[in-house]
């Protein structure tokens, strides 16, 4: 997919347009301007970013994966059918493998003039198993390189499939509960990280505004969003507009430290960007996004071995529905399972999870493993959550 997104500022007022149609450059160019005279000015507006040093990143463009054939690909596809045809009684129910190899261009009048070339490879497989109950389980890889193991990620999704059949009720009551890093980035991404936003702040939606400087989290515990984290999936040598991209710490050892910054955040407040620019493509306005956010621990855990009583969870349902601005959250566990003395017992048929995030994250332990689940890096975790069975 190729187009152009055109941004255009009219004293101090932004306007927007894109096309895919390069037979409609003046169009474009016109429907933006006629944007930005009909919004009116803007006194915040401190104009377009300026041209900045290209980073050096590395992991982010593998000529292997940008060469790849489509046969080589239906190759992928067929990996992921054969894990799970190597499950007894598990049989695919949908999935697939994409690649992609592109080239983002940035200009501006400001002399903005960038070129970067990047790939990206993801494969996931969704499985039924059929036996005196039926259920479901899935799973995913991505990477920005060629080797991802495609017959592991179809096996391991049927894998949970088979194991989460026959499950019984879950407690009702507080418990442990025990958070993958696909469920914690899923909660994480969807209630904590907006409030990490310079926007959400400037807007009076972040409940973390007030508090640079104080704990927010567990004291062994960092959250930084690294822009140049080798391979990582929000990686590049700048962000959505040609700023620098850098390593910013948000909270240092459960202190809060700062917010994420575009030019336009960054201006109102007389600072400079992150480079936390985002864009989900030339058809999108840029805004602040997360780069690569890691969650790190000083002191990780063995997260299951010394839980006597708890409850695990593969992965969320209803994570969108939390709220970002209180922190409240209540979603359903999917793939569940009880813990019992430290190791996995029974899968769970349904359990409700119900907490505040800004609450657990000052409760929260991390495990000593680590997944990188689309722009959020982060190990299993375990903290005090209300559990409906």
């Amino acid at each position: 997919m190729c187009g152009l997104g055109l941004r255009v500022a009219v004293n101090g007022a932004q306007g927007f347009s894109s096309t895919s149609d390069f037979s409609r450059l003046p169009a474009t160019a016109e429907a933006a301007v006629r944007a930005a005279r009909v919004r009116g000015g803007d006194p915040d507006w401190r104009g377009l970013a300026r041209p900045d040093v290209a980073m050096t990143v590395q992991g982010t463009y593998d000529p292997v994966l940008a060469q790849m054939e489509p046969e080589e690909v239906i190759q992928m596809a067929m990996q992921l059918l054969e894990g799970c045809a190597s499950v007894s009684f598990a049989q695919p129910l949908s999935g697939g493998v994409g690649l992609s190899c592109g080239v983002e261009v940035i200009a501006s009048s400001a002399g903005m003039d960038l070129r970067e070339i990047g790939t990206a490879c993801h494969g996931s497989l969704e499985a039924v198993s059929h036996g005196d109950t039926v259920a479901t389980g899935s799973e995913f890889d991505m990477s920005r390189s060629h080797g991802l193991d495609m017959v592991a990620v179809g096996r391991k999704a049927a894998q949970m499939a088979a194991s989460s059949r026959g499950g019984v009720a879950a407690p009702t009551g507080t418990f442990q509960v025990v958070l993958s890093p696909v469920a914690f980035a899923d909660l994480l991404g969807n209630t904590f990280v907006p409030a990490l936003s310079a926007e959400s702040v400037q807007k009076g939606r972040s409940r973390l505004a007030d508090k640079i400087g104080q704990i927010v989290a567990d004291p062994h515990l960092s959250l930084v969003d690294d822009g140049l984290l080798p391979g990582g999936m929000g990686t590049s040598s700048t962000d959505a507009e040609g700023v620098s991209s850098q390593r910013t710490v948000l909270v240092d050892s459960g202190v809060m430290k700062g917010f994420l910054y575009d030019s336009y955040c960054a201006g109102k407040e007389g600072l400079h960007s992150t480079g936390n620019s985002v864009r989900g493509g030339y058809f999108d306005l840029p805004k602040v996004g997360l780069r690569n956010l890691l969650i790190l621990s000083e002191e990780p855990v063995d997260i299951l071995a010394d839980l006597k009583e708890g409850l695990y969870a593969s992965s969320l349902i209803g994570a969108h529905t939390g709220n970002p601005i209180s922190g409240d959250f209540s979603v359903e566990a999917r793939n569940a399972f009880l813990v019992k003395d430290g190791e996995l017992a029974e899968p769970v048929r349904s359990a409700m999870l119900a907490g505040n995030i800004f609450q657990i994250m000052s409760e929260l332990k991390a495990g000593k493993d680590s997944r990188a689940v689309g722009g959020i890096v982060t190990p299993t975790v375990r903290a005090p959550l209300k559990v409906v069975g």
